[in-house]
């Protein structure tokens, strides 16, 4: 692909942003944050984790990000009796009429599908909820011994109440950092609260228009993996993440007080990803430090584990991020805005061997 190409794409996936971004309107108030944190996901081949109590559109708002895009979508709802093979599918004995044999046929479960919701996904056991691990990171499952290869693109987008933890199966560790964001889904303000009253209890259904089939964000994809990074960027970002480790190199003090496991290195792969999908949705050509902070709370929230003094305290994952943002500088070298287009979109080893 020329780069008049690439160029041309990065106005284009800029341009589906908005569309698909006015589309979701039609079924959501407010929300941009969120709407913008779920599109970086989507463009960077990742997972999401939605959290945030009872009524506040979670579910609504991933089943109206599928019905604007081309996509097959399922929904599974997790609940405490729910069994891995009624996520992945299962062998059954059928009988051919013809010849009277029996042979094993496989049904395909609802994981086969490009965008799976996976509503309260921390009220079925781990073994279920094990079931999703091979799926979201190696796009496949394994079912009698035989891989089977799930369609592209791929994405679990997995919704949690925080608030009501009886009768619940905490998410563990290995499988939170699967999900490449945590998005904290807030209450609405009081102006947004007024429009969802005001169009949810009036006879008008929203109908969302498709704006992009499976080709085409797989298309899209590549082009935010080709988008170039600078160096200096990238050490930014690995500051923020090594500086997480409570017991490595030269820390914050607060990150000694409150912090027991600090995020390891899908972090700082997520935060890169993240910032890539960030700048090409804004119709930037390369990523930025800016970008960087954009996405650092959603990348990091759910990978720093706090101790009691952070407990008692009521110090949360968030409060360190944000302090941690604040006191590692970035640095000056970056073009301002990101516009302009030195010679980056070659391929993606050449962006990343040049390094700007």
């Amino acid at each position: 692909m020329s780069q008049d190409d690439d160029i041309q794409a990065v106005q284009q996936l800029s341009q589906a942003y908005q569309t698909i971004t006015g589309e979701l309107s039609k079924a959501i108030v407010g929300q941009q944050e969120v709407i913008e944190q779920l599109m970086i996901t989507l463009f960077a081949r990742g997972h999401a984790l939605l959290v945030g109590v009872p009524g506040l559109a979670k579910t609504l708002m991933i089943r109206s990000l599928a019905d604007s895009l081309s996509l097959d979508f399922n929904r599974i709802q997790f609940t405490p009796d729910l069994m891995p093979s009624d996520i992945t599918g299962t062998e059954v004995i059928q009988e051919d009429k013809t010849s009277g044999t029996r042979e094993f046929r496989f049904l395909e479960g609802p994981i086969f599908a490009n965008m799976i919701l996976a509503d309260e996904i921390n009220r079925t056991p781990p073994k279920t909820q094990a079931a999703l691990l091979e799926a979201m990171q190696e796009h496949q499952v394994t079912i009698g011994g035989q891989r089977r290869a799930l369609s592209e693109p791929f994405f679990v987008l997995a919704t949690q109440n925080p608030i009501e933890q009886e009768g619940t199966y905490p998410l563990p560790e290995a499988q939170l950092d699967r999900f490449m964001f945590n998005i904290y889904v807030d209450y609405p303000d009081e102006e947004e609260e007024f429009q969802i009253v005001r169009r949810t209890t009036v006879d008008v259904n929203a109908k969302l228009v498709p704006t992009l089939t499976a080709e085409q964000i797989i298309d899209l994809q590549a082009i935010v993996r080709k988008a170039p990074v600078a160096d200096h960027v990238i050490r930014y970002a690995l500051k923020l993440v090594r500086n997480t480790r409570r017991d490595k190199g030269d820390v914050p003090d607060f990150v000694r007080d409150y912090v027991t496991w600090g995020a390891g290195p899908r972090a700082s792969q997520n935060l890169v990803l993240g910032a890539k999908a960030r700048a090409v949705l804004h119709g930037r050509y390369h990523a930025g430090c800016e970008d960087i902070r954009a996405v650092a709370v959603a990348v990091l929230r759910h990978r720093i584990i706090t101790n009691f003094n952070a407990e008692a305290e009521g110090v949360r994952p968030d409060d360190i991020i944000r302090r941690l943002v604040e006191a590692i500088p970035t640095t000056d070298d970056e073009t301002p805005g990101g516009g302009k287009l030195p010679e980056v979109f070659r391929s993606a080893d050449a962006g990343e061997a040049a390094g700007a």
